[in-house]
């Protein structure tokens, strides 16, 4: 039996028999990390309120051939309790921790760049710092750009022509110009681009700025980008509550190829 102790945040958790759950972790030196937590739907269990989605909690595990087992937890902060509050914050954190499980393939495996993301994405949040649903495409944008599929917002992703451009293609990786446009080229606004630039690099004042038209077909392209990239959606990205905003997930696009991008 082999202890070790790291920071998690949690990202979903499942019954298991009549007192335990399944607690699936994204620690930060372990990567994601499936562990049992035994006795904890009991009422007088010690840390079950610790355990919910979106706590930040310093644990102690020790390993097991198939699951890792939980024996101290300690609460860093709450954000599952401040953001359930609110349904729109709630929302859009359910879509951010079903995101942050998905970019995280294997069980083991240390991705810091992408805890970090997911921390602070949760942390902004909570502390309201900026719109809700900027900060979920943001958070969108940069984790797929971790993962190694950032989106070529200011040059052609085909021949590296200098921008902006008019078209824009999931299969092509992004923004391409008019030589490289094929039928399923997608033909966004430029304020469009522009703000999903100022989200993928962090200008805050920019993208605060923007106008809620822009911010709906942004959505709807980092949504269709993701599935793309994802091979499927996020089951709960489509119940994301964007107040003040008529967004329709739904890109106008020319979409030729077998994924179903209107169901992002």
């Amino acid at each position: 039996m082999s202890l070790y102790r790291d920071v998690a945040i949690v990202l979903r958790t499942q019954k298991l028999g009549e007192a335990d759950r399944i607690i699936t972790l994204f620690t930060r030196n372990h990567g994601r990390v499936k562990a049992v937590a035994k006795g904890v739907r009991r009422t007088k269990s010690r840390f079950g309120a610790r355990l919910e989605p979106a706590s930040y909690v310093d644990l102690q595990l020790y390993t097991g051939r198939n699951l890792d087992t939980i024996t101290q937890v300690e609460a860093i902060e709450n954000f599952g309790e401040i953001l359930s509050a609110n349904y729109q914050q709630w929302t859009i954190a359910s879509a951010i921790l079903e995101a942050a499980e998905r970019f995280t393939v294997q069980e083991h495996e240390p991705a810091l760049q992408q805890f970090l993301l997911l921390l602070g994405s949760l942390n902004a949040l909570a502390k309201q710092n900026y719109d809700a649903s900027l900060i979920l495409d943001a958070y969108l944008l940069r984790s797929l750009s971790v993962a190694g599929y950032a989106p070529s917002l200011t040059i052609c992703s085909k021949c590296q022509k200098p921008g902006p451009h008019k078209y824009f293609t999931l299969q092509g990786g992004g923004s391409v110009c008019v030589e490289c446009k094929n039928t399923a080229s997608a033909t966004p606004k430029p304020e469009t681009l522009e703000l999903m630039a100022n989200l993928l690099t962090g200008d805050w004042v920019k993208a605060q700025a923007s106008e809620n038209k822009f911010r709906s077909e942004a959505s709807g392209l980092i949504a269709a980008y993701l599935q793309w990239h994802l091979e499927r959606g996020l089951k709960s990205l489509p119940l994301v509550e964007r107040v003040n905003m008529n967004v329709n997930m739904n890109v106008n696009m020319n979409v030729n190829m077998n994924a179903n991008i209107n169901n992002a």
